[in-house]
């Protein structure tokens, strides 16, 4: 791909519940010359925009069509069931589906848990969305259940949930469309996700030193040699001219003796 293929931005769908806080912040770390726009969808939706090419990746739930989409599970969530903070379940610190039996079951239209049976007994009507739901929850209408994130996003102060084990769970995965191979920003994202490191080989491979910047460093490495040759010759001549100076400065101890001998018996005596 060359410089002016490579896209000005990088488009990231996610669903709500998700939060895709902490890869983006790795995102602007590692590519601070290429913005990252979050474009929000609801979990219906976001298959078709990703297809559509709406955005270049998305965190989604699972499951999409894997004949049109690529996908990477990240995570499972834990399901809880939503009820007031006076609810007799508060006592429990998780809930089965058997004690769900008499309550009313609220199951939003926009509900992303797979159910093959709906726990409880049916609300009159379904409410359009999860935020509608947890408004009826608030009214005593009923309980909901949901992924626990969903229960984050829509916290209210009279509400709580408990994890009800044997409910459905929800996946969230990294999606974009199908192709022979993911765009190189897709696989930028891909490696922020899974962890990897900027030097990963599976990464964007390391700018590599323009001509000037290699020939600098080798001069300053040739330098930096030659200075520690001129060190170490240094030292050693430093020990040598102090060896050799303090023995310049010593007088032979026997020639002086033996000079001095000589000398006194070179006089003659008087007689």
């Amino acid at each position: 791909m060359t410089r002016s293929d490579i896209p000005s931005s990088f488009r990231l769908a996610y669903v709500p519940g998700v939060t895709p806080t902490k890869w983006v912040r790795v995102w602007h770390e590692r590519l601070p010359d290429t913005p990252l726009e979050l474009v929000q969808a609801t979990a219906a939706d976001a298959p078709g925009l990703l297809a559509g090419h709406g955005a270049d990746a998305g965190l989604v739930r699972l499951p999409v069509d894997r004949d049109v989409l690529a996908a990477i599970p990240l995570y499972t969530e834990t399901t809880v069931v939503v009820i007031p903070k006076d609810h007799v379940a508060t006592a429990a610190e998780e809930v089965s589906l058997a004690e769900l039996a008499d309550e009313i079951v609220l199951h939003p239209l926009d509900d992303v848990l797979d159910w093959e049976t709906l726990p409880g007994r049916p609300a009159v009507e379904r409410p359009a969305t999860t935020a509608d739901a947890i408004e009826l929850v608030a009214a005593g209408v009923g309980v909901l259940l949901v992924p626990q994130s969903l229960a984050r996003l829509h916290h209210r102060k009279d509400l709580t949930y408990r994890p009800v084990p044997e409910a459905p769970e929800s996946r969230v995965a990294l999606s974009w469309p199908q192709a022979e191979e993911a765009p190189d920003l897709v696989e930028e994202f891909i490696g922020i996700v899974r962890g990897r490191t900027v030097n990963s080989t599976r990464g964007r491979a390391a700018t590599p030193p323009r001509p000037a910047q290699a020939k600098d460093k080798a001069k300053d490495r040739s330098k930096d040699k030659t200075k520690d040759k001129a060190k170490r010759t240094g030292a050693g001549g430093g020990a040598g001219g102090a060896r050799s100076k303090s023995a310049a400065g010593r007088k032979p101890q026997s020639g002086g003796r033996t000079g001095g001998q000589g000398g006194k018996r070179g006089k003659p005596r008087g007689r």
